[in-house]
């Protein structure tokens, strides 16, 4: 016997996804099939599930508003801030 189990996703998710598991040799549901398969193997999520760390720039960033540094703005016009954006 067979059960069927229906999700909805973003469309860009499932094109991505289907091309990845056809890249793979794999259709969409064979690879949902490995993963409830693998879960059940492992006795919970396959996979790590965890927060990203930012990396060093994106640290630096978030210190830097912290401390008020390297900041710009405010602005007075959206072109003002389009101009101060595009400046290298």
């Amino acid at each position: 016997m067979m059960a069927t189990i229906q999700l909805r996703v973003n469309d860009g998710l499932k094109t991505e996804a289907d091309s990845l598991f056809t890249s793979l040799g794999l259709d969409t549901s064979t690879a949902i099939r490995m993963f409830l398969s693998a879960a059940i193997e492992n006795d919970g999520i396959p996979f790590d599930i965890r927060h990203k760390r930012p990396n060093a720039e994106l640290r630096e960033a978030m210190e830097d508003v912290l401390l008020n540094r390297n900041l710009y703005g405010p602005f007075d016009t959206v072109d003002e801030m389009m101009k101060s954006l595009l400046e290298d």
